[in-house]
């Protein structure tokens, strides 16, 4: 259970690309975060400093940014629901970028309850790939 309140939609996005870069560079750096999210090196700071005093990440010499548990489990959960989101919309054919954009606007606002509910729906129409031609079918019908 936190100890620490649930960060925002913006820390959220911040903590996803945190945890991102330590996955792909081994580290991350304000330079490094401010590039990915196309915003100033001074805005990177100041979140990285509320994301520190919240208990979501350190800053140790000569690595960077880390992530401490917390941060990590909260990164984890981030990339989670984005995934879940990602095999959702594939399913349908969507393509990468209108996912991207998509996940980007709902991702935030969906509740558990409705994640799951997702993901379950995305996990019927995997083992049901009758259902799934069935209800593709029918879309394209009302459609036209």
């Amino acid at each position: 259970m936190p100890t620490h309140p649930a960060p925002s939609q913006s820390a959220e996005d911040y903590l996803e690309r945190i945890h991102e870069l330590i996955e792909v560079k081994g580290y991350a750096r304000v330079v490094d975060i401010a590039s990915s999210l196309k915003v100033r090196q001074a805005s990177v700071t100041a979140m990285v400093q509320k994301l520190g005093r919240a208990g979501f990440v350190k800053y140790e010499k000569y690595r960077g940014l880390v992530l401490t548990d917390e941060g990590r489990a909260v990164a984890r959960k981030i990339q989670n629901r984005h995934a879940t989101l990602s095999r959702f919309f594939s399913l349908f054919g969507l393509d990468a970028e209108t996912q991207r954009a998509d996940i980007e606007g709902i991702e935030h606002h969906l509740s558990p309850a409705t994640l799951e509910t997702l993901a379950d729906l995305a996990g019927f129409f995997e083992e049901n790939p009758d259902a799934l031609k069935a209800f593709k079918k029918s879309r394209r019908k009302s459609a036209k």
